[in-house]
């Protein structure tokens, strides 16, 4: 059973940066996608960022310009750089894969609070 661990999340001001980072319990070769997903209160677990096995990203509009999603295959982590946070990006944070071999398997992380002050 593979797990995701994330780390980086935290209190920042707005107009600041963190870093998150998602470590795998194994290789993350066999993913076919992994990304990063948040959740704030009262609200649907909405896409962040997702990058496939063949390096091709996803952003969703409201991050694109400002977040940037890295995936390490030698390290079997990935990282999710945000940059200019504002306070509508505060939400707990998620990792997730998605393995497709005869059927779908999705992983979740633990989730990690980011929490942006005006």
């Amino acid at each position: 059973q593979v797990q995701l661990v994330e780390s980086g999340g935290g209190l920042v001001q707005a107009g600041g940066s963190l870093r998150l980072s998602c470590a795998a319990s194994g290789s993350i070769r066999s993913f076919n996608a992994m990304g990063w997903y948040r959740q704030a209160p009262g609200k649907q677990r909405e896409l962040v960022a997702a990058v496939s096995s063949d390096g091709s990203t996803n952003y969703a509009d409201s991050v694109k310009g400002r977040f940037t999603i890295s995936r390490d295959n030698a390290k079997n982590i990935v990282d999710l750089q945000m940059n200019s946070l504002k306070p509508e990006d505060t939400a707990v944070y998620y990792c997730h894969a998605r393995r497709v071999i005869l059927a779908t398997v999705n992983y979740w992380g633990q989730g990690t609070q980011v929490t942006v002050s005006s």
